[in-house]
């Protein structure tokens, strides 16, 4: 279900109202596949139409951004159709430091679809991967190698909840809160720079897409700017001498 244009999206929010429909008519629950923030957009956009249905998101972790979306309220309790695995290497003494990308790229070179893949979480030199139970055996019985780093590859057993990465706490100068103002600083763009991450659709706040520039950021925001990564809005610290407002953020690493 990936978007890419206006008419994936479109296609997108149809899918999302027939499955809302499945779910109701026939008493069932249903689910979309793992979307990604822009495509959960779509989802936003219809919300009110499919909120009849009965909606719950979720993507394995408290803070995964990858989720799926499930329709239907039966009666009954259902599981996700989600699976955390494991990965670490064969022989850690000699593992390379891999990254999130590294991780990623090796499950999409055994030929599978994004959408049935959640986040990874990286952890010293293994990750926890969750993905849908649908491809979770194949993932085991196939996945051997990262980069140069031969791995191994289970189920988690158990309930195993990620450890979420300690932001850098830094501190910058702004002249108000305003989302296009504190973006530039962290990542030291030009506000045109930062107003063209704006209108390409690449600012989440708390999840959802805004091309709003001016929106003034809230104490416990999440900013997600894709190319980036994403930080946590804590608020004003203080006042420089020029009268400008000190605000501190905790940055995450690059998405």
């Amino acid at each position: 279900m990936a978007v890419t244009d206006e008419k994936d999206i479109q296609q997108l929010k149809k899918r999302l109202i027939e499955l809302a429909d499945k779910a109701y008519s026939r008493n069932i629950y249903t689910y979309t596949p793992f979307l990604g923030l822009a495509e959960q957009q779509a989802y936003y956009a219809v919300e009110r139409e499919v909120s009849y249905a009965g909606v719950r998101m979720e993507g394995g972790a408290p803070f995964s951004e990858r989720k799926i979306i499930r329709f239907g309220d039966p009666g009954y309790e259902e599981a996700f159709p989600i699976v955390c695995m494991e990965i670490w290497p064969r022989t850690p003494k000699f593992a390379e430091n891999l990254t999130h990308r590294d991780f990623l790229g090796a499950v999409m070179n055994l030929g599978i679809e994004r959408d049935v893949v959640g986040d990874f979480f990286v952890k010293e030199k293994g990750a926890l991967l969750f993905c849908h139970e649908n491809i979770a055996d194949y993932i085991v019985e196939n996945l051997d190698r990262v980069r140069h780093t031969n791995v191994a590859c289970k189920r988690a057993e158990g309930e195993i909840v990620p450890e979420q990465a300690e932001p850098e706490r830094i501190s910058v100068t702004v002249a108000s809160p305003r989302a296009d103002g504190v973006i530039s600083k962290v990542y030291n763009l030009s506000r045109e720079e930062s107003r063209e991450l704006f209108n390409n659709g690449r600012i989440f706040i708390n999840g959802i897409q805004t091309q709003n520039l001016s929106c003034q950021l809230k104490e416990g925001d999440a900013v997600t700017v894709r190319g980036f990564g994403k930080f946590i809005f804590y608020g004003q610290t203080g006042v420089s001498r020029k009268g400008k407002d000190r605000v501190e953020v905790g940055v995450f690493g690059k998405t």
